[in-house]
């Protein structure tokens, strides 16, 4: 794999619905904590696949719902209009942000 950010991304099939969990592979397990807020970056909801952020994208397109942890995977999703940036919260300073695509 090239020079770019690798991420991990899980993909959940549940009826209709393409969950997609994705994270930056540095926060992967971690938990940060900031005031009454937990953002538990767990390796059973988020470890998959470790890909290229391009990668990681191209899935999150399909996704109606999406979960995404890590500066590299919210900017770049942000880039690729995938996430408003005031629709990202920080907890510890790290972002997180959800996508629901309502079809």
């Amino acid at each position: 794999m090239c020079n770019e950010a690798l991420v991990y991304v899980k993909v959940f099939i549940v009826n209709r619905e393409v969950l997609v969990a994705a994270c930056d592979r540095e926060v992967l397990g971690k938990v940060f904590r900031e005031g009454n807020i937990v953002l538990n970056v767990s390796e059973e909801f988020y470890k998959g696949e470790l890909v290229t952020l391009t990668e990681a994208l191209n899935v999150i397109k399909k996704a109606t719902i999406a979960n995404l942890v890590g500066r590299n995977i919210i900017s770049k999703a942000i880039e690729k209009g995938l996430v408003h940036p005031e629709a990202v919260i920080y907890v510890d300073k790290v972002p997180h942000a959800q996508i629901v695509k309502m079809i």
